[in-house]
Order: C-alpha cells, then sequence, then structure tokens
C-alpha cells in the first residue's frame, strides 16, 4: 500500500510539473479526477491481488475501493485548502496559487484520498 502511494504521489506531481494539468480549464480538474481513479483503481487490484479473490471479490473489490476513493477525495481537498489557506498570499485558488503550494495540495488529496479507498477496502474486509 505504501508504494501505490508513493508512485500515486509522484504520478500527480510529474502530471504536474510536466505541465499536463491545464490550470485554467475543466481540463485539470478532470486529468487529477484519473489520476484518483487510476490509484484507487491500483488499490482495488493490489488488495483483490495479495488476498487471492474470486472474480466476484474482484469486482466488489474495485467497486468498493471507488466508492471509497469518491467519498473521501472531497474531503481530502477541503482538508488541503483549510491546511494552505493561509499560505495563499491573496490568490482565489491553489490552481491560481500554483508552485509548491498546489504540489502539496495535490500530494495531500492524493494521499488522503488512497487511504479511503483503503480504509473502505478494510471495512470490507471486516464485514466479510
Amino acid at each position: 500500500m505504501t508504494y501505490i502511494v508513493l508512485i500515486a504521489v509522484g504520478g500527480v506531481l510529474l502530471l504536474q510539473w510536466s505541465g499536463a494539468i491545464p490550470m485554467d480549464s475543466v481540463g485539470g480538474a478532470l486529468v487529477i479526477a484519473a489520476a484518483v481513479i487510476l490509484g484507487s483503481l491500483a488499490v482495488a487490484i493490489h488488495e483483490a491481488w495479495t488476498k487471492r479473490r474470486g472474480l466476484l471479490g474482484w469486482i466488489v473489490n474495485i467497486v468498493i475501493s471507488f466508492a471509497g476513493a469518491l467519498l473521501i477525495a472531497p474531503l481530502a481537498g477541503g482538508v488541503m485548502v483549510a491546511l494552505l489557506l493561509p499560505f495563499m498570499d491573496g490568490a482565489s485558488s491553489l490552481a491560481a496559487a500554483g508552485g509548491a503550494r498546489m504540489a502539496i495540495a495535490l500530494s495531500g488529496q492524493m494521499a488522503l484520498t488512497l487511504l479511503g479507498s483503503w480504509g473502505a477496502l478494510w471495512l470490507l474486509n471486516r464485514w466479510r
């Protein structure tokens, strides 16, 4: 799990630093959402693979992982905005602030979202 979070955070930072995330349109949010979805898919596949689940288990893992990510992602974004708000220097958004603040927000949101995805799978395994 640690490796998945580190790779996902590195991937989203690479997307930001390469300029693949447009900061002035809805495309930026879609690129970030695609990265989060790929990360939560990796969490679901890893858990299904290591627990040797059957076909139904794989499907349930993927659905639960996505549900956990979709529940936590908005909260993670809000937490990152609240933490970085004192450092905004008059910028209207994190995208407008850019630079290190945006990188910290992307990293934190990805890590918290993947932890939410993993937490949903953990709750499911407690119920199984």
